[in-house]
């Protein structure tokens, strides 16, 4: 088998449709058609590898069952891809501030969908075979595994989303990151989003590192980049 996948989705056909498929992909799978069965299938053993989570469900809404993964240690580290007819800007955002990995748009290739899936399943496997836990760089020092971030010896709370932009960025220490290199690394491959969205969430994880917010800098029209020696950086926006 590939991997266990739980999906969460209240439209029966559908949900048929997507266990047939994802079973004959060689996945195992297990379908909710609601939030707390979904949050109490994510808890039983084997762990799922992968959600797939429709947002419109009958009790509980889909940007909460994700925000309760996140902030489980049993299930933070479930990749989360959201499966929704929301398509406006603002429910991305959302989406991935509470933790989403990936965002698919209803109506969507079923195809598409497999290799979204095969896409994130390589890349946490990846991760979880090369990535150390804890890294310092400077003033910063961030626990992967963990979730939780210190500047010199204060913890500091992040979104989901500002975490992994903050590890993209120490990841690739010294070299400069794109607006668009940002949106497809920490918004995931399906985010269709404004460059300025990179702009926000730029500004609001510098106002969170307080003394390391020089550690990312601008470079106007290019940029940003991660140093631990704030004097190379570029000017601030």
């Amino acid at each position: 088998m590939a991997g266990l996948i739980l999906i969460v989705e209240d439209e029966a056909d559908l949900l048929t449709t997507l266990e047939y498929n994802l079973e004959k992909d060689g996945y195992a799978v297990r379908g909710a058609t609601n939030g707390r069965d979904a949050l109490e299938l994510a808890l039983q053993e084997p762990r799922p590898e992968l959600v797939l989570l429709d947002l419109m469900l009958p009790d509980i809404p889909g940007t909460e069952v994700c925000r309760r993964l996140k902030v489980d240690p049993r299930t933070r580290d479930i990749p989360v891809i959201m499966v929704t007819a929301k398509s406006d800007e603002i429910d991305r955002v959302v989406g991935f501030e509470v933790g989403a990995d990936d965002y698919v748009v209803k109506p969507y290739s079923v195809r598409e969908l497999l290799l979204r899936v095969r896409a994130i399943l390589r890349r946490t496997q990846e991760r979880a075979a090369g990535e150390e836990s804890a890294v310092r760089l400077g003033r910063v020092r961030v626990d992967a595994d963990a979730h939780r971030v210190w500047v010199d010896e204060e913890e500091i709370t992040l979104t989901a989303l500002e975490f992994k932009l903050l590890q993209v960025l120490m990841k690739r220490k010294g070299r400069v990151q794109s607006r668009e290199q940002l949106l497809n690394d920490v918004w995931s491959i399906s985010a269709e989003v404004t460059t300025r969205t990179v702009d926000t969430h730029v500004k609001r994880l510098r106002q969170k590192l307080l003394t390391a917010a020089p550690y990312i800098g601008t470079l106007r029209g290019v940029g940003y980049r991660f140093t631990d020696n704030p004097s190379s950086a570029a000017d601030q926006e």
